[in-house]
């Protein structure tokens, strides 16, 4: 793991923004504002703004094809999966599969849920274990 110090030498500092393509924004945005509680910024126009510990999450009707294609996975880290996953299948969420093991590496299990948002776009959810 690189330190502070390592890491203020490289030229990308961090993950600032992310762009979700999406096709209803009041939709969309009802989905990542009340469903999965991720607190909006602001919203202005075709444009929705959505921050998570520091992350920035852009919703955005796309301008043109270019930007029309799904968007990129978000793994969204949470203290207790099988509870994100209960609570979020009570809310109507379209999970893909169920909470699963995807990798093992010494004493840190990796376990994650994929879902449907409002748009289509594949996310999941995922909780590291120590054991």
């Amino acid at each position: 793991m690189p330190t502070e110090e390592e890491c203020h030498l490289n030229l990308i500092q961090q993950i600032r923004q992310i762009y979700v393509p999406v096709h209803d924004l009041d939709r969309a945005v009802r989905f990542y504002r009340d469903t999965l509680q991720i607190p909006l910024l602001f919203q202005a126009g075709s444009l929705a703004f959505l921050e998570c510990n520091g992350v920035r999450l852009m919703l955005s009707i796309p301008e043109n094809e270019d930007f029309a294609k799904a968007s990129s996975v978000l793994y969204l880290q949470v203290r207790d999966l099988n509870e994100a996953y209960k609570q979020l299948l009570a809310k109507g969420v379209s999970f893909i599969d169920e909470p699963h093991l995807v990798a093992k590496m010494e004493n840190v299990e990796t376990w994650m849920a994929f879902f449907k948002d409002s748009e289509d776009n594949t996310h999941a959810l995922m909780s590291e274990v120590v054991s």
